[in-house]
């Protein structure tokens, strides 16, 4: 690959893992950019001895973002958040922050950036996280012209916050609240996200373009539900949840904050209206497949994960999921 020296932002964390993996392959030397670097510790296994190296950096911090890049031809920007706590909300790292990464790496003559955003991203949302996420794009164009911006919809994997969430929930509850039934998503895998920033490093003509990842196939809320417990081999009831009731609950579960227990909220009112709108991929977009990459299908990656969420004397058996 022609970008020897890679600097990625949030390489930590779920999706990063697997983009330090991908780059790592490929023969890159990459700088794990994060707060806490003794979190990138577990990524430098992932290489050759010196060629994955763990640096401190804090993306609302221009000088450390600055030291980061520099000397770096691409940089890579994952860092994301869901929801608001503190400093890490989503002006300060989906805008602000995507817009300090953006003018350092041009300052630091980067030949390429790429910026990880979300299907849904709109100034026009009811959505505070999904206009944030348009703001960030338009910021980082701006900054740096020429940046690849990928979109991905809900990204699955063995440590993704979705599927291990909802199986978790159903392995202690009898029911299962399902907010937006008959909304649409196209999950994608996360290695399919990762092969998408390889592929656009590797190739200049993705500078500039927008693509927008998602999986094999639509599905919708209720049906994802009901593939994992058919994956998990338990009965639960699924309840529709009216959009006003969601939110009126989810007005106390984001004050509801258990040290070391929940550490972060059950669910938020941004995230009802989220759920609100359908998150698949547009049909005039570019997505994976103009990449080269094949989509990989839930059935072949969710039962490498969630048997840890089956009752011990169905560990063996073999479920079938829809």
């Amino acid at each position: 690959m022609k970008h020897n020296v890679v600097t990625v932002f949030g390489g930590a964390g779920f999706i990063g893992l697997y983009v330090v993996r991908a780059l790592a392959q490929q023969g890159v030397q990459v700088r794990v950019a994060c707060r806490r670097p003794e979190e990138a510790m577990r990524c430098k296994p992932m290489g050759d001895v010196g060629q994955i190296v763990p640096v401190a950096a804090n993306i609302r911090n221009e000088d450390s973002v600055a030291a980061a890049v520099r000397g770096a031809k691409a940089v890579i920007n994952l860092v994301g958040v869901l929801y608001n706590r503190g400093q890490q909300n989503f002006d300060s790292l989906h805008v602000d922050g995507a817009r300090t990464i953006a003018e350092a790496a041009q300052k630091a003559d980067a030949k390429r950036l790429i910026h990880i955003s979300a299907i849904g991203a709109d100034l026009e949302s009811d959505s505070e996280y999904a206009r944030s996420k348009a703001l960030g794009e338009q910021a980082v164009e701006e900054a740096f012209p020429g940046t690849t911006i990928l979109r991905p919809s809900i990204v699955f994997g063995p440590e993704d916050d979705f599927f291990n969430r909802f199986a978790a929930l159903a392995r202690l509850s009898p029911a299962l609240p399902v907010i937006g039934p008959n909304t649409k998503f196209q999950p994608v895998y996360v290695g399919d996200v990762a092969d998408a920033v390889s592929a656009c490093l590797a190739d200049d003509a993705t500078a500039g373009c927008c693509y927008e990842l998602g999986g094999p196939t639509v599905h919708t809320f209720q049906n994802l539900m009901e593939i994992m417990l058919a994956e998990i081999g338990r009965k639960r009831l699924l309840v529709p949840a009216p959009f006003w009731a969601a939110s009126a609950k989810a007005y106390f579960l984001e004050r509801l904050r258990i040290p070391f227990f929940l550490p972060k909220p059950l669910l938020t009112r941004d995230q009802v209206r989220l759920l609100k709108r359908d998150n698949v991929v547009g049909e005039k977009s570019l997505g994976v497949e103009d990449l080269g990459i094949t989509p990989t299908s839930l059935s072949a990656v969710l039962p490498t994960y969630l048997c840890r969420y089956r009752r011990a004397k169905d560990n063996g058996r073999k479920v079938q999921t829809a």
